[in-house]
C-alpha cells in the first residue's frame, strides 16, 4: 500500500491515476488547500494535515502502508519570495511531522517530489545531478532542506529515499478531464491558454530582457504523465532493495523559451495570445534545462509525452473543457 501525500493535487493525482492503471493500492492524504476532491477515487482520500504525525502514523498502520510518495508542498516561486515563513512551515516543518509519523509506523521507503529550483541558476547548458545546489528563492531552499533531511535519515539508516528533481511540470491528462486548477493560476501554460480563450485576460510575460536567445526565460517542460511514470519507477527501485539516498533530474534535455511556448500555443489553438510585458519576477533564473541521462540509466525512465506540442494539446483540451464546466455553473 502506498501513501500519496498531496495526491489530490496536480502532479500527485497524475501519479494516483497511474497507480490505478497499474493496479497498485494507495491512499491519499491531502488537506484540499490546493488539491481537489474529484482528483481522488471515492474512498481513497483522507482529509488532513501531512504534518500531523499521529494522523500519519494511524493511516500507515490502519492501511498497511509500506511506502510513501510525498508530493504535498507549496510550489510558487514568486509567493515564496513574498511569504517565506509560510513556505518553510508547509514544506519543511510539516515535512518533519510527516516523517515522524512515517517512521513511527515502521515505514522505511519514501519518494520525494523535489525540484530543479534547488540548483538556483548554474551556469551550464544542461544541469546534471553533480551541479552545485545554490537555490535563489525560498521555494528552492525549502526543497533542498528537506532533501538534506532525507539524506541524513538515510545516513542514520532510518529511511531509504529517492528525490526526483523535476523541471517544469506541464500538460494535462489526455482525456481532458484532469489538469491544472490553481487559484490563482500562476503557471505559464494555463495562463497563456486563458488568454487564448479570453482576450480580455491577456497573458503577462514577466521579463523580456534575460540573457537568452529571445530575452525570455528558457525552461524544460515535462508532461505530468511522464513525471508520474518516473515516481513509479523510483518506487519500484526502492522496493527492489536500493538503500540510502539518491536524487535524479527529470527533464527532456530540451529548452524552450516563453516566446517559443506562446508560438506553439498559437499554432495548436489557432488563436492569438494577447500579451503584456512586465518586469522580471523575483526569483526566476534565466535558464533551467535538465540533463536527464542519469534518470534514464538508473530508473530506466525517459520522457515520452513531453514534446511541447503534445503538452500544449493536452493542456488546451483541458482548458476548453474546464472553461465549459465553469461557464455552465450557476
Amino acid at each position: 500500500m502506498i501513501l500519496i501525500t498531496g495526491g489530490a493535487g496536480y502532479i500527485g493525482s497524475a501519479f494516483g491515476r497511474l497507480c490505478s492503471h497499474a493496479k497498485r493500492d494507495f491512499v491519499v492524504l491531502d488537506d484540499l488547500c490546493e488539491g481537489h476532491r474529484h482528483n481522488v477515487p471515492e474512498g481513497q482520500l483522507v482529509i488532513g494535515n501531512v504534518g500531523d504525525s499521529a494522523l500519519v502514523e494511524r493511516i500507515c498502520r490502519s492501511h498497511g502502508v509500506t511506502s510513501v510518495v510525498h508530493f504535498a508542498a507549496s510550489c510558487y516561486v514568486g509567493v515564496s519570495v513574498q511569504k517565506p515563513l509560510d513556505y518553510y512551515d508547509n514544506n519543511v516543518a510539516r515535512g518533519v511531522g510527516l516523517l515522524r509519523g512515517v517512521l513511527n509506523a515502521g515505514v522505511r521507503k519514501l519518494v520525494f517530489s523535489s525540484s530543479c529550483a534547488t540548483y538556483g541558476q548554474p551556469n551550464v547548458e544542461l544541469i546534471d545531478e553533480s551541479a552545485s545546489q545554490q537555490p535563489i528563492n525560498p521555494y528552492g531552499k525549502t526543497k533542498l532542506v528537506f532533501e538534506m533531511l532525507l539524506r541524513d535519515l538515510a545516513a542514520a539508516r532510518s529511511l531509504n529515499a529517492l528525490a526526483l528533481r523535476y523541471f517544469n511540470a506541464a500538460g494535462a491528462d489526455p482525456s481532458g478531464t484532469f489538469g491544472e486548477e490553481h487559484v490563482p493560476e500562476t503557471h505559464v501554460i494555463p495562463r497563456a491558454l486563458t488568454a487564448a480563450l479570453d482576450e480580455s485576460q491577456p497573458f503577462t510575460l514577466f521579463g523580456d530582457d534575460y540573457p537568452t536567445i529571445d530575452g525570455t526565460c528558457v525552461r524544460d517542460y515535462v508532461h505530468i504523465d511522464d513525471l508520474a511514470t518516473a515516481h513509479l519507477s523510483a518506487l519500484q527501485l526502492l522496493e527492489g532493495g536500493v538503500e540510502g539516498f539518491d536524487a535524479f533530474n527529470l527533464g527532456t534535455g530540451e529548452g524552450n523559451s516563453v516566446r517559443d511556448l506562446l508560438s506553439c500555443i498559437e499554432t495548436v489553438t489557432g488563436r492569438a495570445v494577447p500579451t503584456v510585458v512586465m518586469p522580471r519576477r523575483l526569483g526566476d533564473p534565466p535558464r533551467l534545462v535538465a540533463n536527464p541521462a542519469r534518470a534514464q540509466q538508473k530508473l530506466g525512465w525517459r520522457a515520452v509525452r513531453s514534446d511541447l506540442a503534445t503538452i500544449v494539446e493536452d493542456a488546451w483540451r483541458f482548458a476548453q473543457s474546464h472553461q465549459a464546466v465553469r461557464g455552465s455553473a450557476p
